[in-house]
């Protein structure tokens, strides 16, 4: 039974609950790949919810090019390219070196170069190789580094810097 600091304790909470921010808005995302020339833009999450067809489009840009394979990539990965946007206060559209690799291409290309992981988060939909024109590459990469959701590769010979959603870490 309530005595009547139970009753009180009622008429005091809020009769309406209220979203929180993270919930209500909308992430807009552009990739430009660079070995198709293809170019997709979307809002992929709208008010807390992701947008399975704007999410197929970008998979297909994002696809490996090389066997015209395509795999869902990681939802995380979007949002932390939209946070890295945010960070950089820039409205660009990324220019994608990389983004789902199957397995043949992975082990092909490992083959080839050192810098290529034998188990890359590429093959898992977890990783991008991006760049941003008139972003300087240090920038881009000092702002992943900062956002602390995953790994962030340097790559400035190559044009690009390395993200995924693997555990924190840094490498060049």
């Amino acid at each position: 039974m309530l005595g009547l600091s139970g009753a009180a304790m009622f008429s005091m909470v809020p009769s309406k609950v209220y979203a929180s921010r993270s919930t209500k808005g909308v992430r807009t995302l552009g990739f430009h790949n660079l070995h198709t020339g293809e170019r997709g833009q979307g809002s992929y999450w709208v008010d807390g919810s992701y947008q399975s067809e704007i999410l197929s489009d970008f998979s297909h840009i994002l696809r490996d090019h090389r066997r015209n394979e395509s795999a869902p990539m990681d939802k995380r990965l979007y949002d932390l390219l939209f946070k890295l946007k945010e960070s950089l206060n820039i409205e660009q559209e990324f220019n994608v070196i990389s983004g789902y690799r199957s397995p043949k291409t992975n082990a092909m290309l490992a083959a080839k170069s050192s810098a290529v992981a034998k188990k890359s988060y590429h093959m898992k939909g977890m990783a991008m190789d991006i760049a941003i024109e008139d972003v300087k590459l240090s920038d881009l990469r000092d702002a992943a580094i900062e956002l602390k959701l995953g790994g962030v590769g340097y790559y400035p010979r190559s044009g690009f810097i390395h993200v995924d959603t693997g555990p924190i870490r840094t490498w060049t």
